[in-house]
C-alpha cells in the first residue's frame, strides 16, 4: 500500500477519489440510510437506503446495512454499537482488510457517513476518511457511477479490536456533564428539535438540560461539503474552549457530524452519546429543558 501520508486524514475529495478508484488499498463504503418520521413526530423508521445504492452509486461501492448489520438489537434503542467480532465479521464481508484505506459516503445526509467514519475509528481502523460532498456532488460533477448490486471484491482480513471506550458515551457520563465546567455537551439535532418547537421529538420536546446547539446540517455548505476550518473554528469556539465534549442527537448518527468537525479542528476528547435521545427522552426522570 502507498504510504499513509497520500491518503486524506478526515475528508476525501472527489477529486482524489476519482484519481484512486482503481487502487486495490481503496475501499469505498456507502451506510446510507432514510428516516421517516412516524405520525405523531415520536420516532422514525429507519429504511436502508439500498434502492438508491442499485440506482447508482460510486463505481466499486459497496453497500452497508447500517441497522441490520452494524448495530446491536435492542428492543427499544436504535444503531447501538455492535460487539467486535459483529463489527470486524461485517468489514470483512465487505471487503475490507485491516491495510485498507476506506473512503465512506453517503446519498442521503452526510452523518450516515460519519457515523460510519467514527465507528471504524472506534474499533481502532485508522485509515478512514468521509467523501467530502458525498454522492451528490460525485454526481453534480459527472464523475462515474455504477448501476445493480454492488460488485464483489472478495472477503478483507479484518481482525476484531476491542472498541475504544474513551470515544463513547453513556447516560451516566452524560449526566455527571451537566453543569460541569470542563465538559461542552452538544446536540447535533436541528434547532426547531432542540427548542421543542418542531421535528421528531423521541418522546420529549427539547434537549438535554445544559446542552447548546450546534446543528449536524451547519456543518456542511450547500453543495453538502463541510465548511472550512475557519468557518468550522467560529462555529465550535465555545467547545473548542473546554478540555472534554459529549456530542447526542437522536440515536447517535448526526452527532458523529460533530465529532468529525472536532477532529478536524484538533479536539482531543470528544464522544459521543450512542443512545441518545432514544434513550434520554425515554426516561421522565432524566433532566430536559426546552
Amino acid at each position: 500500500m502507498p504510504k499513509a501520508a497520500s491518503y486524506p486524514e478526515v475528508l476525501a475529495s472527489t477529486e482524489w477519489l476519482a484519481r484512486h478508484l482503481d487502487d486495490p488499498a481503496v475501499r469505498v463504503l456507502d451506510p446510507s440510510t432514510l428516516l421517516l418520521p412516524s405520525p405523531d413526530y415520536s420516532r422514525y423508521d429507519a429504511v436502508p437506503a439500498r434502492h438508491d445504492f442499485e440506482m447508482g452509486h460510486v463505481p466499486g461501492a459497496a453497500f452497508v446495512d447500517v441497522e441490520n448489520e452494524l448495530s446491536t438489537p435492542h428492543p427499544r434503542l436504535r444503531f447501538m454499537l455492535p460487539d467486535a467480532r459483529t463489527f470486524a465479521s461485517a468489514m470483512a464481508r465487505y471487503g475490507v482488510s485491516d491495510d485498507s484505506y476506506v473512503v465512506t459516503y453517503s446519498t442521503t445526509y452526510h452523518w450516515w457517513a460519519t457515523r460510519l467514519w467514527w465507528m471504524l475509528k472506534v474499533f481502532g481502523h485508522e485509515r478512514v476518511a468521509v467523501l467530502d460532498g458525498g454522492f451528490q456532488k460525485w454526481q453534480s460533477e459527472n464523475r462515474p457511477v455504477e448501476t445493480g448490486i454492488a460488485s464483489l471484491r472478495g472477503t478483507g482480513n479484518f481482525s476484531p479490536r476491542e472498541p475504544n471506550m474513551q470515544m463513547v458515551a453513556n447516560r451516566e457520563d452524560v449526566l455527571a456533564a451537566i453543569g460541569a465546567i470542563d465538559v461542552c455537551n452538544i446536540n447535533a439535532l436541528r434547532p426547531e428539535q432542540h427548542t421543542g418547537t418542531g421535528g421528531v421529538n423521541y418522546g420529549r420536546r427539547g434537549h438535554i438540560s445544559g446542552s447548546v446547539n450546534i446543528p449536524a446540517a451547519a456543518h456542511v455548505n450547500a453543495d453538502n461539503t463541510f465548511k472550512d476550518i475557519d468557518d468550522l473554528r467560529a462555529l465550535f469556539a465555545h467547545a473548542m474552549q473546554k478540555p472534554k465534549v459529549i456530542t447526542y442527537c437522536g440515536g447517535g448518527i448526526a452527532a458523529t457530524s460533530v465529532a468529525l468537525a472536532l477532529e478536524m479542528l484538533g479536539h482531543k476528547s470528544v464522544r459521543v452519546y450512542d443512545a441518545s435521545l432514544t434513550e434520554w427522552a425515554a426516561d421522565a426522570e432524566l433532566p430536559m429543558e426546552l
